[in-house]
């Protein structure tokens, strides 16, 4: 299964280590059933909003994507909307177009859509759905 690991779970994970997103993280990166997906856009934004929030973690960033194995795809403009925040289309088309199964998110614009394909879900649903009890 495709997973798509969106900009909040990888902050999330940088930001605090031993965290639901970071733990989602390192399962979907572990687990022989998913190949991770990461969108240009998320690394961008990524990078933006470490340079703005949490400078001190821009190195740590960099070795976890560079790390990470997952396939890189680009972000599709595209003039259908399907998600209420423009910014978050791309990142969407692009799943739809690489045929990602789930989109790990925490972001409610993404959660609060009703697609069955991808399936978007926050760290705590994915781990439930893998086994996972608090």
């Amino acid at each position: 299964m495709r997973i798509l690991i969106d900009t909040n779970i990888l902050f999330s994970a940088l930001l605090f280590p031993r965290s639901r997103p970071a733990q989602a993280l390192l399962h979907a990166a572990r687990a022989e059933n998913y190949e991770l997906v990461l969108c240009d856009r998320n690394i961008a934004e990524l990078r933006d909003i470490l340079q703005r929030k949490a400078p001190q973690l821009l190195p740590d960033a960099e070795v976890l994507l560079a790390e990470l194995s997952y396939e890189l795809i680009p972000a599709v403009d595209h003039a259908e909307k399907l998600i209420r925040d423009a910014k978050d289309q791309p990142i969407l088309n692009a799943a739809i177009i690489s045929d990602v199964d789930i989109i790990l998110t925490g972001d409610k614009d993404f959660l609060c859509l009703d697609m069955e394909h991808p399936k978007c879900m926050t760290a705590a649903q994915f781990l439930e759905q893998e086994g996972f009890t608090e």
